[in-house]
């Protein structure tokens, strides 16, 4: 009887079961192809593995997100609520917009941060980025943020969140999403980091209810 084989090489015997694939491969073609050709799942047991040895590119410091804004410690506190939910409504943007990686997460994240950075200086300016799904997640960022801000307006009676906190809170994240780009093709490593700063629950790709 032949020996099985692995699904996308042929050649060598499968160890691995792929949970995107639903077949058997080898752990040569699941590290190599890995968050590249596969849409790994965020509960694939390997690539959570892989996830905790993962060695990211070296990066220039000078292609930092905005290396003019200085996000200080103190900015972060003060502003903290609107941190996390700033990362909780990406999340959710993305996880609601079929497709979506980190390279898309960051170009949304860019186009917000020019539209809020314009805002701030008085501008009425809205970035909108070429890509169609980093346009979803910055269209569906928008009106996430757009809720929070009027909810609380309504709790505390003031329209407190200015728009320059929002722009230096996505600066702050795009910094994030810049370290934590682990170079593949369809990468989502930020992604899965935000899901540290949510509610204890596990990982879920339609995770749409804000």
């Amino acid at each position: 009887m032949a020996r099985a084989k692995c699904h996308l090489c042929e050649a060598r015997p499968p160890r691995r079961a792929c949970p995107a694939l639903g077949r058997d491969i080898c752990a040569a073609c699941c590290g190599a192809q890995r968050e590249e050709t596969i849409d790994c799942p965020f509960d694939c047991p390997h690539l959570r593995e892989a996830r905790r040895h993962e060695r990211k590119p070296e990066r220039d410091p000078r292609s930092i997100p905005h290396p003019d804004v200085d996000i200080t410690e103190r900015f972060l506190v003060e502003n903290e609520v609107l941190t996390v939910s700033a990362a909780r409504f990406l999340l959710l943007a993305a996880l609601d917009t079929p497709g979506a990686v980190d390279s898309d997460v960051r170009e949304a994240l860019e186009a917000l941060a020019r539209t809020y950075r314009s805002a701030s200086s008085g501008l009425i300016y809205e970035s909108r980025p070429a890509n169609m799904i980093a346009a979803g997640i910055a269209e569906r960022f928008q009106k996430y943020i757009a809720e929070f801000r009027e909810r609380m307006a309504q709790e505390t009676g003031v329209h407190s969140i200015r728009d320059q906190d929002v722009f230096g809170v996505l600066v702050f994240w795009q910094r994030m999403a810049w370290n934590r780009d682990n170079g593949r093709r369809k990468g989502r490593a930020f992604l899965d980091s935000l899901f540290a700063l949510m509610p204890s629950e596990p990982p879920q790709e339609n995770l749409v209810s804000a």
